[in-house]
């Protein structure tokens, strides 16, 4: 919990998402539907989408997602171990936030020998403690800027999609809050502090979805929790009130650095009504935070509460974050 009273204003906080580069990038995504369209799918919806972590693709009678993410070139450049340690993180946590159980990843490394060690071996180091193995890749070692990528696969007998949000659910934030802010990049890891309990924390959203006590997630990426809040609603124009005073933050760090930064472990889950205690206890289980910020609408409005005082953010008929077709 926070006070969000003083020093910041609600007015500040809003504009510091709305100033989020990565929320203003996610409108890239875009290009896809441009060039692909719907004939590149069958004339289906993009398997599940649009706008989920990853494809939910049918196999031999079950279900498995892929997905895959490019890391931020200038990250690559200064911190390749984290980079690479980054690589396998972040398919974990899109794998974990559509319910899908990790099976493995393969990476692509483009890069000068030193650096592709350090991320190769910042790789290893993510694959052990998440518990996921490197099934393979490509490595091309040149002196060029560096670039990484990786994609993961997971099983998903019941898998989350954000089609299936819908008024009326529960807007649950949970997040691992022991951990410490990076001063150079928007980064909350918490890895450190949590080790060998991270493999279990990103398998608990996949047992929460088998057991229907969430039927939509999203991970909370670079563009922040109200960014990646918006990815989840547009879809069907769904609206939100978030709590401020709700919404579980770390010791000492201002919500407009909080909200605006790429969290090692940030779900935000749509839970049905009566599963609330449920989806809280399982998270406490596990002494990760979680709350119950918000209540899913159909206003198509994005808004923040702090007190008495509420504030629109966005209004998703009018701002289209990814650009999708839907």
């Amino acid at each position: 919990m926070t006070d969000v009273a003083a020093p910041e204003s609600l007015s500040t906080i809003v504009e510091s998402v709305l100033a989020n580069s990565g929320l203003r990038a996610k409108a890239e995504i875009g290009l896809v539907g441009d060039v692909l369209g719907p004939d590149a799918t069958g004339g289906t919806d993009w398997l599940g989408g649009p706008g989920d972590d990853g494809a939910v693709v049918e196999a031999a009678g079950t279900r498995v997602v892929a997905c895959g993410e490019a890391i931020f070139p200038p990250f690559v450049a200064a911190d390749p171990h984290g980079a690479g340690f980054a690589a396998v993180l972040t398919n974990v946590n899109d794998l974990a936030a559509m319910g899908a159980e990790p099976l493995g990843i393969v990476d692509t490394v483009v890069a000068s020998e030193a650096v592709a060690r350090e991320v190769l071996a910042g790789m290893r180091e993510a694959a052990l403690i998440y518990r996921v193995p490197i099934v393979g890749g490509h490595l091309t070692v040149h002196d060029g800027p560096p670039a990484v990528s990786a994609f993961g696969v997971g099983h998903a007998p019941a898998p989350l999609s954000v089609t299936h949000a819908a008024p009326g659910q529960s807007l649950v934030v949970a997040a691992a809050l022991d951990g410490e802010m990076r001063a150079d990049f928007p980064f909350f890891p918490a890895f450190r502090s949590r080790g060998e309990r991270c493999a279990g924390d990103v398998r608990l959203l996949g047992a929460l979805a088998r057991a229907g006590v969430c039927v939509a997630a999203k991970d909370i990426s670079m563009a922040g929790l109200v960014g990646s809040l918006a990815m989840l609603l547009e879809c069907d124009d769904l609206g939100v009130t978030v709590d401020l005073d709700a919404v579980p933050t770390p010791a000492g760090v201002p919500l407009t650095r909080w909200l605006n930064c790429f969290p090692s472990f940030g779900f935000l889950l749509c839970v049905p009504p009566g599963r609330e205690s449920e989806c809280l206890t399982a998270f406490a289980e596990r002494d990760l935070a979680a709350a119950v910020v918000g209540v899913l609408d159909d206003t198509g409005e994005l808004a923040l509460s702090a007190g008495s005082t509420r504030e629109v953010a966005l209004r998703l008929p009018d701002f289209r974050v990814t650009g999708l077709p839907h």
